[in-house]
């Protein structure tokens, strides 16, 4: 079952990747070039769909260096219960994939990022929905919650659409997607309107739990145990997104989503510390690891 699910991602698929900065948001001082040397027909297609992105924050090197392993202490029974509800997900996840048996590949990489994310950009969507609906029905502001809610899930997605560059999933990874969606998307809505701390709090150890992953992706790549990553260019799509240089690889774009799910780490950690009528701390677009 290992290698079939294994076998359902087809071989890469690379091209020619080109920059262009998607977000109006502060870049000023960063390491990051505008400069495009790439097919401007494509540079032109890019920039057409960047006008369609939420604001979101754009990592100096000082940034994506800085992030670090951290963890939140549970202090109560809904902290202790979405602690362990992750660490049990994540057991299940890393023994039924394969992940945690073997050596560990671009494939085995790229199968597990693929994966997770679809499941990541769950969260955001439905968490926004509902405060949405909710500012509706009892005719009330939200407070700015929603639309940082709807970045995070966005964000997510980028991650997702990065890694499809690489890995096209076969019929057994999609079916398995659809199925986990499914399951997922009613488990957290019913999940929020029961208890949003509690699944603010789960979206906080979840996103520990991917901050831990792409550190080890990282250490990985620096003792050369993916080869083929150590000096692949990076895709057109994430050069777009996080306002690469135009040299950038595959290296700058694990610290760029190691950055963001940090981010996410520590706002969801204080969403679910805060009562859901509370103004939202973070404006659009805000940088906060």
């Amino acid at each position: 079952m290992q290698s079939l699910f294994l076998r359902s991602l087809r071989p890469a698929r690379l091209g020619l990747y080109r920059l262009y900065a998607a977000t109006p948001n502060e870049t000023e001082g960063h390491h990051f070039k505008r400069k495009s040397t790439l097919n401007p027909l494509e540079s032109e297609k890019e920039r057409e769909e960047g006008r369609y992105h939420l604001p979101h924050p754009i990592w100096s090197e000082e940034d994506v260096h800085s992030v670090s392993v951290t963890h939140y202490p549970p202090k109560t029974i809904v902290d202790r219960m979405a602690y362990y509800s992750v660490q049990s997900l994540r057991y299940t996840f890393d023994v039924f994939s394969g992940f945690k048996f073997g050596e560990r590949d671009e494939v085995k990489w790229l199968k597990r990022m693929i994966f997770l994310e679809t499941v990541a950009g769950v969260p955001g969507m439905v968490a926004a929905m509902v405060r949405h609906l909710h500012s509706l029905r009892k005719l009330k502001r939200d407070h700015g919650w929603i639309h940082t809610l709807l970045e995070e899930a966005e964000n997510e997605r980028m991650h997702l659409l990065t890694c499809l560059e690489l890995k096209k999933p076969g019929v057994v990874f999609r079916s398995a997607v659809v199925f986990s969606q499914g399951v997922f998307v009613n488990l957290f809505f019913l999940s929020y309107l029961l208890s949003p701390r509690f699944c603010h709090r789960f979206v906080g150890y979840l996103e520990e739990e991917a901050v831990k992953t792409y550190t080890k992706c990282l250490e990985d790549l620096d003792a050369g145990k993916l080869p083929m990553w150590s000096h692949m260019p990076s895709p057109l799509i994430a050069k777009t997104y996080w306002n690469l240089a135009d040299d950038a690889t595959m290296r700058d774009v694990i610290y760029a989503i190691r950055a963001d799910e940090a981010h996410h780490r520590v706002v969801n950690h204080t969403l679910g510390s805060m009562h859901e009528d509370e103004k939202n701390p973070y404006s659009p677009g805000v940088r906060k690891l």
